[in-house]
């Protein structure tokens, strides 16, 4: 069995205090999906840098306390990847790839463009630019995973109040329509929605910290395992974990009979 684990840990160091090394320990996955470390490489405690057990692999955004993606894997890495070639978001931290055989992991974190119609222009600019990589990902044969951070709700099914965030970045219909295309034209499968089609709240990976939102469950499903199809097919089981907080973001895990 292949378990993966992704989430947003909003800040590794604070999600350390809070005792998710020791969560992961107590969960034996394969391989867990890190976004926004805010952190670089010389911010790590020697145990962030090579958790027990696992090989560490970080992309960190050249911005202080800004960004940053990271992978944790129970074998090394054939190959790493973290350029795509992009001068504009290549430096944010934002993709991390491991190719293990003919098995690729990838942790994600796509811009949000809450904060300002600047960096929404700049999450419009980076759906554009990666999208025609998830379609050569998704045709080159490879069994790939991506963890991540998408930064879209991408159903109504899919936020408690959708209908008062129809004109909000994560829900517009501009974002929802290009998560479609994913799914629908790029080849990629949403494995919780295909494990747990009508799920509603417990399907839920983040939660704004105004309003009592996690207290009364008002939250949104940003976080997503998208897969190829073959390792998508195997996928088992798919729990969001909510007994203890890490971060404003829940663990999603998935089992793969891979």
């Amino acid at each position: 069995m292949l378990r993966i684990i992704t989430i947003n840990l909003n800040g590794i160091r604070s999600a350390w205090r809070k005792g998710f090394l020791q969560w992961v320990t107590t969960q034996n996955p394969q391989f867990v999906c890190l976004q926004e470390l805010k952190a670089h490489q010389a911010d790590l405690a020697e145990e962030m840098k090579t958790p027990p057990g696992f090989y560490a692999y970080y992309h960190h955004a050249a911005k202080k306390g800004y960004s940053g993606v990271g992978l944790w894997c129970r074998r090394p890495a054939d190959r790493v990847v973290t350029a795509l070639g992009s001068e504009e978001f290549d430096g944010e931290g934002r993709y991390l790839r491991a190719d293990f055989g003919a098995l690729s992991i990838i942790s994600l974190y796509q811009p949000s463009g809450s904060s300002s119609e600047e960096r929404q222009a700049a999450k419009f600019r980076f759906l554009k630019f990666i999208y025609p990589h998830l379609v050569d990902l998704a045709a080159s044969g490879r069994d790939v995973v991506v963890g991540g951070d998408w930064n879209i709700a991408h159903r109504e099914i899919d936020l408690k109040n959708w209908r008062g965030n129809r004109d909000n970045s994560g829900f517009l219909p501009e974002e929802r329509a290009w998560v479609s295309q994913v799914l629908d034209e790029a080849g990629w499968c949403d494995v919780f929605r295909e494990l747990q089609p009508t799920a509603t709240d417990d399907a839920y990976t983040w939660w704004s910290n105004r309003g009592q939102a996690w207290e009364k469950n008002v939250g949104w499903r940003l976080d997503y395992q998208l897969a190829t199809g073959r390792i998508a097919s195997a996928a088992l089981r798919a729990e969001v974990y909510k007994a203890r907080r890490f971060s404003d973001h829940a663990p999603l895990t998935i089992d793969y009979d891979y």
